[in-house]
Protein backbone atom coordinates (compact mmCIF):
# COMPACT_ATOMS: atom_id res chain seq x y z
CA UNK A 1 0.00 0.00 0.00
CA UNK A 2 1.62 3.05 -1.14
CA UNK A 3 1.92 6.24 1.19
CA UNK A 4 -1.02 8.50 -0.11
CA UNK A 5 -3.48 5.47 0.76
CA UNK A 6 -1.71 4.83 4.31
CA UNK A 7 -2.48 8.56 4.95
CA UNK A 8 -5.83 8.20 3.83
CA UNK A 9 -6.70 5.34 5.68
CA UNK A 10 -4.90 7.46 8.83
CA UNK A 11 -7.10 10.40 8.02
CA UNK A 12 -10.41 8.00 7.72
CA UNK A 13 -9.67 6.49 11.17
CA UNK A 14 -9.42 9.70 13.02
CA UNK A 15 -12.51 10.77 11.86
CA UNK A 16 -14.36 7.66 12.64
CA UNK A 17 -12.78 8.10 16.19
CA UNK A 18 -13.73 11.62 16.81
CA UNK A 19 -17.47 10.96 15.48
CA UNK A 20 -17.72 8.69 17.91
CA UNK A 21 -16.14 10.24 20.43
CA UNK A 22 -19.33 13.06 20.93
CA UNK A 23 -21.14 10.42 22.26
CA UNK A 24 -18.66 8.87 24.28
CA UNK A 25 -17.82 12.17 26.20
CA UNK A 26 -21.11 13.22 26.64
CA UNK A 27 -21.42 10.19 28.59
CA UNK A 28 -19.17 10.87 31.82
CA UNK A 29 -19.83 14.70 31.52
CA UNK A 30 -20.60 16.49 33.78
CA UNK A 31 -21.75 13.65 35.77
CA UNK A 32 -18.05 12.30 36.40
CA UNK A 33 -15.59 14.86 35.30
CA UNK A 34 -16.20 18.39 34.08
CA UNK A 35 -14.88 19.69 30.93
CA UNK A 36 -11.81 21.22 31.66
CA UNK A 37 -10.76 18.60 34.02
CA UNK A 38 -11.22 16.14 31.42
CA UNK A 39 -9.07 18.14 28.94
CA UNK A 40 -6.32 18.06 31.23
CA UNK A 41 -6.65 14.03 31.76
CA UNK A 42 -6.63 14.06 27.88
CA UNK A 43 -3.18 16.00 27.85
CA UNK A 44 -1.79 14.24 30.37
CA UNK A 45 -2.48 11.12 29.09
CA UNK A 46 -1.29 11.66 25.28
CA UNK A 47 1.75 13.73 26.83
CA UNK A 48 3.04 10.51 28.44
CA UNK A 49 2.33 8.50 25.55
CA UNK A 50 3.90 10.35 23.13
CA UNK A 51 6.86 11.06 25.27
CA UNK A 52 7.60 7.49 26.26
CA UNK A 53 7.00 6.14 22.60
CA UNK A 54 9.63 9.08 21.41
CA UNK A 55 12.31 7.56 23.24
CA UNK A 56 12.41 4.36 20.80
CA UNK A 57 12.09 6.74 17.70
CA UNK A 58 15.32 8.44 16.13
CA UNK A 59 16.20 11.36 18.35
CA UNK A 60 15.56 14.54 16.24
CA UNK A 61 17.04 18.25 17.29
CA UNK A 62 14.30 21.13 17.45
CA UNK A 63 15.29 24.14 15.52
CA UNK A 64 14.45 27.14 18.04
CA UNK A 65 12.79 29.03 15.58
CA UNK A 66 10.41 26.19 14.86
CA UNK A 67 9.03 26.44 18.60
CA UNK A 68 7.36 29.82 18.18
CA UNK A 69 5.19 27.63 15.39
CA UNK A 70 4.90 24.53 17.83
CA UNK A 71 3.88 26.80 20.55
CA UNK A 72 1.26 28.51 18.30
CA UNK A 73 0.06 24.83 17.23
CA UNK A 74 -0.44 23.90 20.40
CA UNK A 75 -2.33 26.96 21.88
CA UNK A 76 -4.80 26.24 18.63
CA UNK A 77 -4.71 22.42 18.49
CA UNK A 78 -4.47 21.25 22.06
CA UNK A 79 -6.03 24.68 24.37
CA UNK A 80 -8.61 26.41 22.40
CA UNK A 81 -9.69 23.38 20.25
CA UNK A 82 -10.07 20.39 22.99
CA UNK A 83 -11.33 23.49 26.16
CA UNK A 84 -13.64 24.62 23.36
CA UNK A 85 -14.93 21.83 22.16
CA UNK A 86 -15.40 19.47 25.19
CA UNK A 87 -17.13 22.69 27.19
CA UNK A 88 -19.56 22.56 24.00
CA UNK A 89 -20.04 19.49 24.50
CA UNK A 90 -21.28 19.87 28.38
CA UNK A 91 -23.69 22.45 27.29
CA UNK A 92 -24.60 20.99 24.15
CA UNK A 93 -26.07 17.98 21.98
CA UNK A 94 -23.51 15.43 20.03
CA UNK A 95 -25.15 15.55 16.70
CA UNK A 96 -25.23 19.59 17.38
CA UNK A 97 -21.35 19.17 17.50
CA UNK A 98 -20.95 16.48 14.75
CA UNK A 99 -22.65 19.10 12.45
CA UNK A 100 -21.01 21.98 13.38
CA UNK A 101 -17.30 20.63 12.99
CA UNK A 102 -17.97 20.03 9.77
CA UNK A 103 -17.45 23.72 9.11
CA UNK A 104 -13.96 23.14 9.91
CA UNK A 105 -13.10 22.49 6.51
CA UNK A 106 -14.60 25.66 4.94
CA UNK A 107 -12.33 27.35 8.05
CA UNK A 108 -8.95 25.56 6.54
CA UNK A 109 -9.54 26.63 3.02
CA UNK A 110 -9.86 30.02 3.86
CA UNK A 111 -6.78 30.10 6.29
CA UNK A 112 -4.67 28.95 2.96
CA UNK A 113 -6.48 31.42 0.73
CA UNK A 114 -4.77 34.18 3.26
CA UNK A 115 -1.43 32.02 4.43
CA UNK A 116 -0.96 29.85 1.02
CA UNK A 117 -2.42 32.07 -1.24
CA UNK A 118 -5.34 29.27 -2.75
CA UNK A 119 -7.72 30.66 -5.30
CA UNK A 120 -11.14 31.14 -4.33
CA UNK A 121 -13.66 31.20 -7.04
CA UNK A 122 -16.84 32.50 -6.68
CA UNK A 123 -18.68 28.69 -6.10
CA UNK A 124 -16.36 28.47 -3.10
CA UNK A 125 -17.33 31.63 -1.82
CA UNK A 126 -20.72 30.60 -2.48
CA UNK A 127 -20.41 27.21 -0.36
CA UNK A 128 -18.68 29.48 2.60
CA UNK A 129 -21.84 31.31 3.23
CA UNK A 130 -23.79 27.90 2.76
CA UNK A 131 -21.97 26.11 4.89
CA UNK A 132 -21.65 29.03 7.85
CA UNK A 133 -25.17 29.38 7.39
CA UNK A 134 -26.31 26.13 8.52
CA UNK A 135 -24.25 26.12 11.45
CA UNK A 136 -25.50 28.99 12.14
CA UNK A 137 -29.22 28.04 11.79
CA UNK A 138 -28.51 24.99 13.87
CA UNK A 139 -26.92 27.64 17.15
CA UNK A 140 -30.39 29.99 16.91
CA UNK A 141 -33.12 27.57 16.18
CA UNK A 142 -31.61 25.29 18.47
CA UNK A 143 -33.90 24.46 22.05
CA UNK A 144 -32.17 26.70 24.58
CA UNK A 145 -31.66 23.43 26.72
CA UNK A 146 -32.02 19.53 26.44
CA UNK A 147 -31.16 16.45 28.29
CA UNK A 148 -27.91 16.84 29.85
CA UNK A 149 -27.89 19.82 27.58
CA UNK A 150 -28.11 23.18 29.82
CA UNK A 151 -27.26 25.75 26.75
CA UNK A 152 -26.86 24.75 23.42
CA UNK A 153 -26.62 28.36 21.77
CA UNK A 154 -23.76 28.92 23.73
CA UNK A 155 -22.43 24.90 23.54
CA UNK A 156 -22.84 25.25 19.26
CA UNK A 157 -20.94 28.64 19.75
CA UNK A 158 -17.68 26.93 21.26
CA UNK A 159 -17.90 24.24 18.70
CA UNK A 160 -17.60 27.44 16.09
CA UNK A 161 -14.86 28.16 18.11
CA UNK A 162 -13.47 24.48 18.07
CA UNK A 163 -13.87 24.18 14.29
CA UNK A 164 -12.24 27.52 13.66
CA UNK A 165 -9.10 26.71 16.35
CA UNK A 166 -8.86 22.95 14.67
CA UNK A 167 -8.69 24.47 10.72
CA UNK A 168 -5.33 26.94 12.18
CA UNK A 169 -3.71 24.31 14.35
CA UNK A 170 -4.07 21.79 10.35
CA UNK A 171 -2.39 25.05 8.27
CA UNK A 172 0.05 25.87 10.97
CA UNK A 173 1.35 22.53 11.66
CA UNK A 174 1.59 21.30 8.22
CA UNK A 175 4.86 22.79 7.16
CA UNK A 176 6.44 20.95 10.19
CA UNK A 177 5.35 17.90 9.28
CA UNK A 178 7.89 17.39 6.53
CA UNK A 179 10.49 18.79 8.86
CA UNK A 180 10.16 16.30 11.37
CA UNK A 181 8.88 12.90 12.34
CA UNK A 182 5.10 12.78 14.06
CA UNK A 183 6.62 11.69 17.66
CA UNK A 184 8.79 14.17 17.88
CA UNK A 185 6.00 17.25 16.96
CA UNK A 186 3.27 15.46 18.71
CA UNK A 187 5.36 15.09 22.29
CA UNK A 188 6.28 19.14 21.98
CA UNK A 189 3.16 20.12 21.10
CA UNK A 190 1.40 18.35 24.00
CA UNK A 191 3.52 19.18 26.23
CA UNK A 192 3.40 23.03 26.01
CA UNK A 193 -0.56 22.33 25.64
CA UNK A 194 -0.57 20.69 28.91
CA UNK A 195 2.00 23.62 30.76
CA UNK A 196 -0.51 26.34 29.19
CA UNK A 197 -3.66 24.84 29.83
CA UNK A 198 -2.61 23.31 33.36
CA UNK A 199 -4.17 26.97 34.94
CA UNK A 200 -7.62 26.75 33.50
CA UNK A 201 -7.95 22.80 34.11
CA UNK A 202 -6.48 21.66 37.40
CA UNK A 203 -9.09 23.15 39.53
CA UNK A 204 -11.53 20.66 37.78
CA UNK A 205 -9.08 17.58 37.23
CA UNK A 206 -8.48 17.61 41.68
CA UNK A 207 -12.56 17.85 41.94
CA UNK A 208 -12.68 14.53 40.16
CA UNK A 209 -13.48 11.27 42.96
CA UNK A 210 -11.44 9.18 41.13
CA UNK A 211 -11.37 6.21 44.01
CA UNK A 212 -14.80 6.07 43.37
CA UNK A 213 -15.70 6.19 39.39
CA UNK A 214 -17.49 3.31 38.33
CA UNK A 215 -16.11 1.00 35.06
CA UNK A 216 -19.08 3.11 32.93
CA UNK A 217 -16.73 6.15 33.46
CA UNK A 218 -13.44 4.61 32.77
CA UNK A 219 -13.53 2.77 30.18
CA UNK A 220 -15.10 6.28 28.00
CA UNK A 221 -12.24 8.16 29.73
CA UNK A 222 -10.09 5.56 28.30
CA UNK A 223 -11.31 5.74 24.73
CA UNK A 224 -11.12 9.32 24.43
CA UNK A 225 -7.64 9.85 26.27
CA UNK A 226 -6.06 6.80 24.10
CA UNK A 227 -8.62 7.04 21.42
CA UNK A 228 -9.90 10.25 20.39
CA UNK A 229 -6.34 12.34 22.10
CA UNK A 230 -3.44 9.66 21.18
CA UNK A 231 -4.58 8.19 18.19
CA UNK A 232 -6.54 10.77 16.50
CA UNK A 233 -3.41 13.66 16.53
CA UNK A 234 -0.76 10.79 15.79
CA UNK A 235 -3.10 9.64 12.32
CA UNK A 236 -4.00 13.23 11.39
CA UNK A 237 0.01 14.66 11.36
CA UNK A 238 0.90 11.14 9.86
CA UNK A 239 -1.67 11.95 7.34
CA UNK A 240 -0.51 15.99 7.25
CA UNK A 241 2.94 14.51 5.64
CA UNK A 242 1.60 13.47 2.69
CA UNK A 243 -1.73 15.29 2.11
CA UNK A 244 -2.95 18.84 2.14
CA UNK A 245 -4.55 20.53 5.37
CA UNK A 246 -7.81 20.94 3.11
CA UNK A 247 -7.75 17.37 1.68
CA UNK A 248 -7.60 16.11 6.22
CA UNK A 249 -10.16 18.63 6.47
CA UNK A 250 -12.36 16.69 3.92
CA UNK A 251 -12.91 13.98 5.89
CA UNK A 252 -14.99 16.15 8.91
CA UNK A 253 -17.43 15.65 6.29
CA UNK A 254 -17.88 12.13 7.60
CA UNK A 255 -18.29 13.43 10.92
CA UNK A 256 -22.08 14.39 11.49
CA UNK A 257 -22.81 10.83 9.69
CA UNK A 258 -21.26 8.99 12.50
CA UNK A 259 -22.24 10.83 14.83
CA UNK A 260 -25.78 11.03 14.57
CA UNK A 261 -26.01 6.92 13.95
CA UNK A 262 -23.78 6.41 16.96
CA UNK A 263 -25.85 8.80 19.15
CA UNK A 264 -29.39 7.54 17.52
CA UNK A 265 -27.91 4.05 18.02
CA UNK A 266 -27.46 4.42 21.85
CA UNK A 267 -30.26 6.82 22.84
CA UNK A 268 -27.93 9.84 23.42
CA UNK A 269 -29.98 12.45 20.76
CA UNK A 270 -32.80 12.65 18.80
CA UNK A 271 -33.44 13.68 15.10
CA UNK A 272 -35.43 16.84 14.28
CA UNK A 273 -36.11 18.99 11.43
CA UNK A 274 -33.19 21.68 12.86
CA UNK A 275 -30.71 18.85 12.75
CA UNK A 276 -31.97 17.70 9.26
CA UNK A 277 -32.14 21.31 7.45
CA UNK A 278 -28.74 21.76 8.94
CA UNK A 279 -27.19 18.86 8.45
CA UNK A 280 -27.75 20.24 4.78
CA UNK A 281 -26.93 23.46 4.41
CA UNK A 282 -23.78 22.42 5.52
CA UNK A 283 -23.19 19.60 3.51
CA UNK A 284 -23.77 21.64 0.39
CA UNK A 285 -21.91 24.15 1.68
CA UNK A 286 -18.59 21.35 1.95
CA UNK A 287 -19.60 20.21 -1.38
CA UNK A 288 -19.43 23.56 -2.80
CA UNK A 289 -15.90 24.26 -1.18
CA UNK A 290 -14.42 21.18 -2.23
CA UNK A 291 -15.95 21.03 -5.89
CA UNK A 292 -13.03 21.04 -8.47
CA UNK A 293 -13.63 24.22 -10.66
Amino acid sequence: MNSRYLALLAAFAATTIYGINHTIAKEVMPIYIGSFGFIMLRLLGATALFWIISCFTPKEKVDKKDFIIIIIASILGMCINMLAFFRGLELSTPINSGVIITIAPVIVLILSYIFLKEKITFIKLSGIFIGFSGALFLIFNSAKTGINAPNIPVGNSLFLLNASAFAGYLVIIKPLTKKYNVFTLMKWTFLFGLILSTPLTISEFNSVEWNSLPWFAIWRMTYVVVGTTFFTYLFNTYALKTLSPITIGSFIYLQPIITIIFALATGNDSLDFTKVFACLLVFLGVYMVSKKN
